[in-house]
């Protein structure tokens, strides 16, 4: 039978069928592809949370397919590494990619202003400023993110009016967090006040932040920490041993008792003790950097 004139052309069974097994066969080694850049990503991340940054870099390197997750934590790796030019870069393309992203701004805002503190004086300024217009898109993007907030906060009381700082941004901004979180918001009056040199005011705000949280070991570690610099050693002692109790396996307690002493030059024998104790333990990114650790005990002479 004549085929009609406006029918859709008919394929042989046999070109249909490899046409069919064509596609099928490219979902196919597409979705492998994918699987394997998420497997990728997987193995990187958990690399990343044991700071083996090399190590997850080295995965996400071999990956050919890369997403706004992929970018990011190469950028994080990169940050990591202390290689900020290439941070910025990394970053600069997850934004690219996720601009909805909060996590994607607040890192390459960090790595701007850590480019903004190893450049020269011709640069640093417009690194900084960079770093404070990322901040401020974290920020703005998710009102509620504690560690952009925090940095802008930073931000804010540390840098000169004229690249956007200024304690009066910093006020505001700690008033905004009041209204979230007391607790917080007592903590950012303390480094208000201990910036204006109100060192009995600054205390009270870290009492009152640690009686709001009591089991938030960080609050007392900030309370702690504040006492030993400021004389009170025998309760900033009482205070990290609370702080032990309640998080005995948090490397940060160690660390933060071992910097107390070092800085209060007390106790050496237990500070040297304390940070090769914290050389060995296993740390998040959160955690100070074992370099730090270092640094300390390079002071003391160990």
């Amino acid at each position: 039978m004549k085929e009609p004139v406006n029918s859709p052309r008919r394929f042989p069974d046999s070109a249909m069928r490899r046409i069919v097994s064509t596609i099928a066969g490219f979902l196919f080694l597409t979705s492998l592809a994918s699987s394997a850049e998420s497997l990728a990503w997987t193995r990187a991340h958990e690399l990343y949370q044991r700071t083996d940054y090399a190590g997850s870099l080295k995965e996400l390197l071999g990956t050919s397919e890369r997403d706004a997750a992929i970018h990011l934590l190469m950028g994080q790796d990169y940050f990591g590494l202390a290689e900020y030019k290439q941070a910025t870069e990394s970053l600069e393309k997850a934004v690219a990619l996720d601009p909805a992203n909060p996590a994607c701004w607040l890192w390459l805002g960090r790595a701007y202003g850590r480019r903004a503190e190893t450049s020269n004086p011709f640069s640093a300024p417009g690194f900084a400023s960079k770093s404070r217009q990322m901040f401020e898109k974290a920020v703005s993007l998710d009102p509620a993110n504690r560690e952009a907030v925090g940095d802008l906060f930073d931000y804010y009381l540390g840098a000169p009016g004229f690249l956007g700082g200024g304690v009066n941004r910093a006020e505001a901004l700690a008033a905004k967090v009041a209204q979230l979180d007391p607790a917080e918001g007592h903590y950012y009056q303390a480094q208000l006040d201990d910036h204006r040199k109100e060192y009995d005011s600054a205390e009270k705000h870290l009492r009152a932040a640690m009686e709001l949280a009591p089991r938030q070991v960080g609050r007392v570690i900030a309370l702690a920490r504040y006492l030993a610099a400021h004389g009170q050693t025998k309760e900033s002692d009482a205070l990290f041993e609370q702080a032990q109790r309640i998080a005995p396996e948090d490397p940060r307690v160690i660390y933060e008792r071992a910097s107390a002493y070092v800085k209060s030059g007390r106790n050496l024998d237990e500070a040297r003790r304390l940070l090769h104790r914290y050389l060995q333990a296993p740390i998040t990114p959160d955690d100070p950097p074992k370099s730090d650790a270092q640094s300390l005990l390079r002071k003391i002479g160990a």
